[in-house]
């Protein structure tokens, strides 16, 4: 089976079923049209010059190169974890929280996938460690966000029951600790959501991609299976790590909490 190609008509059409969202929504007084339609265009450059860059990318095939666009999407991806906060960590320790948390689980298992599971040679091969360290980059973002929010939000709410623990003689480390839970948990819920409802309610973007191009069905699955695994395990530690370091912020060394050292929300 071979890729069928799309033109330019075939996005217009799309384009213009967008549109007619648009209209629809503004015709119900909703006042989400202007944000729809810049979001649209926004994603269409955005993954326009993404295209561009990766077929350079595939085309040069030289690891320095490979590298560094890894480390532009870590950057890029922890500018985003920050932004989802609503009260955030002052300064630059907030954002090296996130970039630290995701950095450590995406790069090493995206190399021991390719190394050890995938195989490729040579290892950095653009065609397979972009799209994968991509994949694996954005779930953890996206977990290690909710955590950091949580434990932010939660952090400033309960403020009060943390200071009386801390009064009654527990360490930072026990008087956080409902606080680091429930915070992994909610960072933690969008995957195993994920996981419980692949192939069942929705088919996975990899997976379908991978049909439509031509792979055949089985050969796509397995993929799909190796890749939400890896997904899970750099969610769940990104997280933790992310959740462990942002408390231990939120408390100085004489074992007081210091909600100071976040933003207003």
């Amino acid at each position: 089976m071979n890729l069928i190609e799309l033109s330019a008509s075939d996005l217009a059409l799309a384009a213009g079923l967008v549109l007619l969202l648009g209209i629809l929504i503004s015709l119900n007084g909703l006042g989400l049209t202007r944000s729809l339609y810049v979001s649209t265009a926004r994603m269409t450059v955005q993954l326009l010059l993404v295209g561009l860059v990766l077929e350079a990318l595939f085309s040069a095939d030289h690891p320095l190169w490979v590298g560094l666009m890894g480390v532009v999407m870590l950057l890029l991806a922890g500018w985003e974890v920050v932004a989802r906060q609503q009260r955030r960590i002052r300064g630059f320790a907030g954002y090296l929280i996130g970039v630290a948390a995701m950095a450590l689980p995406a790069f090493t298992l995206t190399l021991v996938a390719l190394v050890v599971m995938i195989e490729v040679r040579p290892w950095y091969t653009p065609q397979y460690a972009i799209p994968l360290l991509g994949m694996i980059l954005g779930n953890t973002m996206t977990g290690i966000g909710l955590g950091l929010n949580s434990l932010t939000r939660g952090a400033a709410a309960g403020r009060r029951g943390i200071e009386a623990q801390l009064l009654l003689g527990f360490d930072a480390r026990r008087a956080s600790r409902n606080l680091r839970r429930d915070s992994l948990h909610t960072a933690l819920v969008p995957t195993i959501n994920m996981l419980t409802v692949a192939g069942i309610v929705s088919l996975p973007g990899m997976m379908t991609g991978q049909i439509l191009s031509g792979t055949p069905p089985l050969e796509a699955v397995k993929y799909q299976i190796l890749i939400m695994l890896l997904i899970a395990t750099a969610t769940g530690t990104g997280a933790m790590l992310a959740i462990e370091l942002g408390a231990r912020r939120l408390f100085d060394e004489r074992q007081r909490l210091r909600i100071d050292r976040l933003t207003q929300a």
